[in-house]
């Protein structure tokens, strides 16, 4: 996962992406719940319902494998089956392969509400069941299977899809503590995703929240807690809050945001600043020293400019640089990051020692520039 969005982040380097547009977020100067209240007025202005037919077309240009560091064919990309670090098991063409009916995995893609349906169509129907930011196109059977569960860490899978999607009981402890019902698990790529497409759902209908809750089937119900403030249950946000950390915002999401905002006039903005999940929820609770290692990454490494990039999802409290007699070469202080990226320049030839704090925690890389 790592190695497909350091090449992304090089990617945009070279090309550049769409921002969002100038004073877009200029009215989101709170902080905590206040600021969710501000950035969902800032994404309802603008929002035109393009209807759930229109979903089809969208999905052609929101969701293609193309020039996003997967295979670049062109297909549909599907969250239940693609494969990032290989070949997928199975592709679908845009229209050719929509469902209809299906029996087995790979017959077609159909609309996945990553928030069910069932949730909130007893209070309103659109334009939450026609929001491409969480209705993505995935595998017929693999949607049908996932149903109206949660998303969650498995413990014991009873059904694992061609691409290593789970479904089974709860992993009931460490960031995952509190639930062992049945709940579905995403592979690694694409739980951030699937964090910030919620955690936007839960910003732009925020008004509307506790009246989904209390109308809601029982089993669509579990992630949330009814309020219009928090929105989830301890256990499920702060498993959405370690997704999000764990895997960091992907070339495919911030395309994917541009084309949305294209299509349908407003903007997911925890992809646009990330900051802003941290501003309104805080930190997750219970990363391990492992997990906080897999969000770190340390690009190129060997590294021929003279210059190496830290990339987090996590927020970083200090940056030492040792060489290998010990000696502290460079510390740097809450170091600013921009897109998720710190770069150290100006180094000379040498092996290296990167230590890389935060929240009490800290791991070392080995760095070596030419």
């Amino acid at each position: 996962m790592k190695n497909i969005y350091t090449f992304a982040l090089l990617l945009s380097a070279l090309f550049g992406f769409a921002q969002p547009p100038a004073n877009y977020y200029n009215n989101a100067t709170g902080s905590g719940f206040a600021l969710k209240t501000q950035l969902k007025t800032i994404i309802t202005n603008g929002h035109i319902d393009q209807g759930y037919g229109s979903l089809w077309n969208a999905y052609g240009t929101i969701d293609r494998d193309s020039n996003i560091g997967y295979e670049d064919d062109n297909s549909i990309v599907d969250i239940y089956s693609e494969i990032p670090n290989g070949t997928d098991p199975y592709t679908f063409t845009f229209q050719t392969n929509q469902c209809g009916s299906y029996s087995n995995e790979g017959d077609c893609y159909n609309r996945e509400h990553l928030v069910p349906q069932a949730y909130f169509e007893n209070v309103q129907i659109n334009p939450m069941k026609n929001d491409p930011f969480h209705v993505m196109p995935t595998d017929g059977k693999v949607n049908g299977v996932r149903d109206n569960f949660p998303f969650g860490v498995v413990n014991n899978a009873s059904f694992t899809s061609a691409n290593g999607s789970k479904k089974g009981s709860n992993l009931n402890s460490g960031y995952s503590a509190g639930y062992s019902s049945t709940v579905f698990e995403p592979i690694d790529e694409f739980k951030g995703d699937i964090a910030r497409s919620l955690l936007y759902f839960a910003t732009r209908y925020e008004d509307l929240m506790a009246n989904f809750y209390t109308s809601a089937s029982v089993q669509s119900k579990d992630m949330f807690d009814g309020s219009t403030n928090q929105v989830f249950s301890p256990t499920f946000l702060n498993i959405l809050l370690t997704w999000n950390i764990l895997d960091p915002i992907s070339i495919k999401e911030t395309q994917r945001n541009n084309a949305i905002y294209a299509y349908q006039g407003n903007r997911n903005p925890y992809i646009d600043n990330n900051d802003y999940i941290t501003a309104i929820w805080g930190l997750p609770l219970g990363i391990s020293t492992a997990e906080f290692n897999k969000s770190v990454s340390v690009f190129p490494n060997p590294s021929s400019n003279n210059k190496i990039n830290i990339q987090s999802g996590m927020t970083i409290d200090e940056i030492d640089l040792f060489n290998l007699n010990g000696q502290l070469i460079l510390h740097i202080n809450k170091p600013v990051f921009n897109n998720a990226t710190y770069t150290l320049d100006n180094l000379k030839q040498g092996f290296y020692l990167l230590k890389i704090a935060s929240n009490k925690q800290f791991i070392t890389k080995k760095v070596i520039v030419n």
